[in-house]
This record gives C-alpha cells, sequence and structure tokens, in this order.
C-alpha cells in the first residue's frame, strides 16, 4: 500500500468508523482489499456486509443489481462506499437500501484535481485506480441525501456523511 493510501486509510477509521455502532448493518460497497471489513471482524461488529465486482466480498456482484443479488430495501443503517462512486453511480441504489436516517459514509476525488490525483499514482505515491474515473461528482451537489458533513482533505478528496430523511 502506498504511503497517501496507508495515511488515508487510518484517517478514515478515525473519522468515520469509530462512530458506527457496533450493532449497525453495514454495507459497504467496493469492499476490495478488505481492510473495513478486517476492522469491523476486529472491533467486534455484527452486521456488516461487503460488495465488491471481485472476490473476496461477501457478494460479487455490481451494486447496482442489488435486487438481485439478495439486498434488502430499506434495510442498512449505515453504506460505505470508499473511493467508489467517481467510477459508477451508486446514489440512488443506496438511497433507496439505506433505512430512514441511514447514513452514507463517501469517499472520492475532488473532480478539479482528479489530474493531481493521477499524477500522485504514476509516480507511486497514490494506489492505482481500478478503472476510469468516468463519474467524477461534487457531493455538495447530491439531492437524494442530506449533508450532515463535507469535509475537504489536501484539497484532492472529499469525505461526506449523507443522511438519508
Amino acid at each position: 500500500m502506498t504511503i497517501l493510501s496507508e495515511y488515508a486509510k487510518n484517517e478514515k477509521k478515525k473519522f468515520f468508523l469509530k462512530k458506527i455502532s457496533k450493532t449497525s448493518k453495514i454495507l459497504e460497497i467496493g469492499s476490495g482489499s478488505g481492510w473495513v471489513k478486517t476492522h469491523f471482524k476486529n472491533e467486534n461488529y455484527q452486521y456488516y456486509t461487503g460488495i465488491d465486482i471481485l472476490p473476496p466480498a461477501d457478494i460479487v456482484g455490481d451494486i447496482r443489481n442489488w435486487k438481485n443479488l439478495g439486498l434488502k430495501e430499506e434495510y442498512y443503517d449505515y453504506i460505505i462506499a470508499f473511493e467508489v462512486v467517481e467510477h459508477v453511480d451508486i446514489i440512488k441504489d443506496c438511497y433507496k437500501l439505506l433505512k430512514k436516517d441511514g447514513k452514507l459514509l463517501i469517499t472520492t476525488p475532488l473532480p478539479h484535481m482528479d489530474w493531481f490525483l493521477y499524477l500522485l499514482e504514476r509516480i507511486g505515491l497514490n494506489q492505482k485506480r481500478t478503472s476510469a474515473h468516468s463519474n467524477l461528482i461534487y457531493l455538495k451537489k447530491i439531492k437524494l441525501l442530506k449533508p450532515e458533513i463535507i469535509k475537504y482533505k489536501m484539497q484532492l478528496s472529499q469525505w461526506a456523511v449523507l443522511k438519508k430523511l
């Protein structure tokens, strides 16, 4: 793991994960290497499910096909989508899967700084992207969910807690 990716992982644990109740129903979209699952397992969380398009996710498939993957509408207290939405539009799916008052924990590059993140990848300071960033968005423009907090990290990335009302 690159130095910036490791730093971001530790910051995400502090900013997002420490605030989640151990009995919450959690869905992680884009579970990738499994570090979030490992964190929850080590902390004895009860209800975590990870989905990704590749193994070793708990559910292998595309989140936009959630009905056919056995996921339940309005079931999750938290959905985690770290570095996913820049690849594919999942906001409507997250909205449908979240309970009332459920929260989407999301990180994504600032669209106007994505070129710089690409440069950092090329010189080995940031992890390489798994696919093109074809869905770059500003989180403050999302209409379906209400922002509780939006932070800008190093003026490169947006981190947000968005709530379903």
